[in-house]
């Protein structure tokens, strides 16, 4: 079989889908990231890790230069080769002059380097296994990781060399008919490199890539591309269990965001369901598996540690919005499984204890403590100051509440059903008579009792209870779907568009966010708006569908991605699976 040869009827769908140069080049499983340099035929290659045992600063592998900065493809006398690269879900093809360079996973921790047949060629990299930081007196010098390479052609030229505080490998081979060079890098001192023919490298990676899209439902409407680039997305982003991450679990995205989120995972789980529910399941554990003494779950976690306290923009103990028993009933629903639920639910109980502790014993409602905590980090409603009660996390909290009273139902514990059933009905009750503002027409969020004068999504967040009044509900409504206010030519923007606090292209300032979308998609269905659902899930879809891929936030105006929203986004990418799902007939559940 050719290298070029690909059988897959997915892979060909997603030829040249895949851009090196926004999205890395990844495995299931595997935190290594081949990128293509921008301007040059030149590639680099990142470690989705954090290190942080070796620079503890939380944010600081946001930063962190690449480990091989660059891997050029070489001629017999070792000059670089420009190339035409192809790219599919399992293999990058690129044509140079003297002929075809392929690269392929042969493990998470190794690349294979397919070479062209019969020719004098090879590779010349640039490592930077060293973290060098400065002191007062002096500094330290910490090595990353350790990479064998090796071959099943002849060696021509090995060398190693330094400059500018790289080291250079220069590694020529007299290649045969299927011969590769195989690089390993390993966190441990025992590196290994096994080695292959090149095809069976590549029929294998073809193999497991074609095995992952024929077990997702099969759709052929006009989201069908976009669709299964979704589903490449969340097995790209997938990282084998490692340290204090027990299980299998997805990143938000590899290119940006290297841990298990919490309410991220979620989202992702709401997609895995429809495609290995067990592994659906594990992204909810990966992330229980960690809960504090306490009832808290962390923020993140990941393989080195987790996150549950960050000291910006004020020190203090950080989570995510409680979401997680609404996404385990959706996971019930595909895959109805009592003995899951069961696990879970004390747990989640403990989850909602937690909450409680943070109410205002004025109201009775819940607030947040830290801006982090609402998951929308940089929302002007956090800008007056914290604690805040803020309408969305009572609805979050009503729809936890909510599910674990259907939950207890489920588990045979029907008097506990009844204490949430009626502590739900407390939490919509208390959120009408302490936040709702019918001046207004929506609810507002505090701040030591005084009123925050922004007007946000989030404000409008009680819908989703489904348990307002219509007199409330029609006000809110009239807030969403005014074009001045939320329903952008790309709808729904998170800051009202005819504020001063709008910016549409600062995070959670004003940009469309998917999974904000979807909620309301929700809420609307629940209430029986189902035209204005269907409507807002159209106008979603659709803006998706003709994106380059799935990024983390939009621009409310142009349905563009900003400079900063990080691309091959999971929630993103999971909530158009989900969405596109339930618009198929014969696939909704």
């Amino acid at each position: 079989m050719s290298h070029l040869e690909v059988n897959s009827k997915y892979l060909k769908l997603l030829k040249n889908k895949i851009d090196p140069e926004r999205a890395p080049f990844s495995d299931r499983g595997s935190r290594l990231l081949l990128y293509k340099a921008p301007k040059n035929d030149t590639l680099f290659l990142k470690l989705a890790e954090r290190l942080e045992d070796l620079q503890p600063c939380l944010e600081d592998h946001r930063n962190r230069p690449p480990y091989l900065p660059s891997l050029n493809f070489v001629d017999e006398t070792g000059n670089p080769l420009s190339f035409q690269l192809t790219s599919y879900p399992h293999a990058l093809f690129f044509q140079t002059r003297i002929g075809v360079f392929s690269i392929a996973f042969y493990k998470e921790d190794t690349i294979a380097v397919g070479v062209p047949k019969n020719v004098e060629c090879g590779i010349k990299i640039a490592i930077s296994p060293s973290l060098h930081d400065q002191t007062k007196l002096g500094g330290t010098l910490k090595e990353r990781r350790n990479l064998a390479y090796a071959t099943n052609g002849s060696i021509l030229t090995n060398n190693l060399s330094h400059k500018n505080g790289l080291q250079i490998l220069e590694f020529l081979i007299e290649s045969k008919e299927d011969d590769a060079i195989y690089l390993n890098i390993r966190s441990d001192v025992d590196v290994h490199t096994q080695l292959a023919p090149f095809s069976e490298t590549l029929k294998r990676a073809e193999e497991k890539w074609h095995n992952w899209f024929s077990s997702v439902p099969e759709i052929s409407n006009i989201y069908r591309e976009q669709y299964y680039y979704a589903w490449w997305i969340l097995g790209n982003n997938l990282v084998s269990p490692r340290g204090h991450l027990k299980r299998e679990a997805m990143m938000p995205s590899k290119a940006q965001y290297y841990g298990i989120w919490n309410w991220d995972a979620c989202f992702h789980a709401i997609a895995l369901r429809h495609v290995d529910i067990e592994l659906a399941r594990d992204q909810l554990r990966a992330i229980l598996d960690w809960q504090l003494p306490d009832g808290m779950l962390p923020d993140v976690v990941h393989a080195e540690g987790v996150v549950d306290w960050i000291d910006h923009p004020i020190p203090g103990q950080v989570t995510k919005p409680p979401v997680m028993a609404w996404a385990a009933l959706k996971l019930h629903e595909t895959d109805p499984d009592t003995d899951f639920l069961e696990e879970i639910y004390p747990a989640l109980k403990r989850w909602n204890g937690w909450w409680l502790l943070t109410e205002d014993k004025g109201t009775g409602l819940p607030h947040y403590n830290h801006p982090f905590s609402s998951g929308a980090d940089d929302n002007p409603l956090w800008d007056h100051g914290m604690p805040v009660l803020s309408p969305d996390l009572s609805t979050y909290l009503f729809k936890q509440t909510k599910a674990l009273s259907t939950i207890a139902k489920k588990i045979g514990m029907p008097r506990e059903a009844e204490i949430w059933e009626t502590r739900a009905a407390g939490i919509v009750e208390r959120l009408q008579t302490e936040l709702y503002d019918s001046k207004a027409g929506l609810f507002q969020a505090k701040h030591k009792s005084e009123v925050i004068p922004e007007v946000t999504l989030f404000n409008l967040y009680p819908l989703w209870t489904a348990y307002l009044n219509a007199d409330i509900e029609s006000q809110l409504l009239d807030h969403l779907t005014n074009p001045e206010e939320f329903w952008a030519s790309h709808p729904l923007s998170t800051v009202a568009r005819n504020t001063p606090s709008y910016e549409p292209e600062t995070m959670w300032r004003g940009p469309v966010w998917v999974n904000t979308n979807y909620i309301f998609i929700e809420a609307l269905e629940q209430i029986g708006y189902h035209t204005l659902a269907k409507k807002l899930r159209s106008e979603t879809l659709e803006f998706l569908r003709e994106s380059n891929d799935f990024y983390e936030y939009y621009n409310p105006e142009t349905g563009a991605p900003p400079e900063k929203a990080a691309p091959i986004f999971g929630w993103s990418a999971a909530l158009f699976i989900d969405m596109v799902i339930k618009t198929t007939p014969d696939l909704a559940l």
